[in-house]
């Protein structure tokens, strides 16, 4: 089940995109603080040949999916250096598996993977997006890392374990002092 809805995906679009850059910084001193490792894996690409023009991009998809988990209204974990680790080598995994598939089964590979991804919304925008933005860029070697941080962040977005609820009800709840 989806954490993300296709309104708060929306939302997220429409207030990133309606910043201003002080505003945009705020956001991003924000992502440092709630998600640092999001952040420190978008702004070390550069160190891979991905130029400033082409993390500005990243950039925005790092804070339209950081706007979105705020817009579900779940508490989210930090989410760490190795679960980020795990979700880019099952991205790498993934596209190395379907590399020596047939076209027929290629698709219904990536029909699989979409159909089983726990946050289609925010998968749906972020792939919309990578590929608007090939189509717009002069392709490099290193577009491949952009676009491997753009899924991982995903899959590092949809995978997270969430804080189990607390099957006690708080004094607050129940209006009772202990």
């Amino acid at each position: 089940m989806s954490r993300i809805s296709i309104p708060a995906v929306a939302n997220a679009v429409r207030k990133v995109r309606a910043m201003d850059i002080k505003q945009k910084e705020k956001l991003v001193d924000a992502v440092f603080l709630e998600q640092p490792n999001m952040l420190a894996a978008v702004l070390v690409l550069p160190r891979f040949g991905v130029s400033m023009a082409k993390l500005d991009f990243l950039i925005d998809l790092l804070l339209i999916c950081f706007q979105s988990m705020k817009e579900s209204g779940q508490a989210w974990p930090v989410i760490s250096e190795d679960e980020q680790e795990r979700q880019m080598q099952r991205c790498v995994a993934t596209a190395k598996f379907s590399e020596d598939l047939s076209p027929t089964l290629q698709d219904q590979a990536v029909r699989q993977y979409i159909d089983d991804h726990p946050e289609k919304a925010l998968l749906a925008y972020v792939q919309t997006e990578v590929v608007q933005w090939m189509a717009r860029i002069v392709p490099e070697e290193s577009d491949k890392f952009v676009m491997l941080a753009a899924t991982t962040l995903v899959n590092c977005i949809a995978y997270a374990p969430m804080p189990l609820a607390s099957s006690t009800p708080s004094r607050r709840a129940t209006g009772k002092s202990i």
